[in-house]
């Protein structure tokens, strides 16, 4: 087989790639042409599917303003914390990390958020029960420490907020209680 030249390399390559892009607008343009119909058929159809379920999740504001309420607790004691937000997923929505908080405390704040989220409880209540059944610790991304309390509507858990960083488990569950209860004013 006989070898092609830098110069007729690049041409073909030139060539190829302008009828692909001719042929790929060719496409975009008949389909410009098309009715919005079909895609309004599809959304009817999935609005009236029963096998959907809606869910509650936190604003990023509402997130960020129970991070800062939970922060701001947290420095009215002289307490260097951090404060995580979690959706109902365990997805991180926001973090603050206050001025001084140690660097373990970003991780312990997600964890305990998203362990809070999970079970539906604080983190506190849930490290009771590990006597019964000392497994749940080796579940991945849960921390079972205080700090840690479900945001619920209607008694189902939509988000989670950690703290972590305060010399005790249970002044950072006081502090993320703080970020709870300011979603409710």
């Amino acid at each position: 087989m006989k070898k092609l030249s830098l110069r007729t390399r690049v041409l073909t390559g030139a060539v190829a790639a302008a009828a692909l892009s001719a042929g790929t607008f060719g496409a975009l343009s008949a389909n410009a042409t098309e009715p919005a119909a079909a895609p309004a058929v599809a959304v009817q159809a999935d609005a009236a599917n029963k096998n959907l379920q809606q869910s509650t999740h936190l604003t990023v504001a509402a997130a960020t303003e129970a991070a800062q309420a939970a922060l701001d607790a947290a420095e009215d004691e002289n307490q260097r914390v951090t404060v995580a937000v979690v959706d109902r997923n365990g997805n991180t929505v926001v973090t603050l990390r206050g001025d001084g908080a140690g660097p373990q405390s970003y991780e312990s704040a997600e964890r305990k958020a998203y362990t809070a989220v999970s079970w539906n409880a604080p983190t506190s209540e849930l490290a009771k029960r590990l006597a019964q059944a000392p497994n749940l610790k080796d579940i991945p991304g849960t921390l079972f420490l205080g700090g840690g309390a479900p945001v619920q509507v209607k008694g189902a858990p939509i988000a989670g907020i950690g703290v972590a960083g305060a010399p005790s488990g249970d002044l950072d569950e006081k502090f993320a209680r703080a970020g709870v209860a300011a979603l409710g004013k």
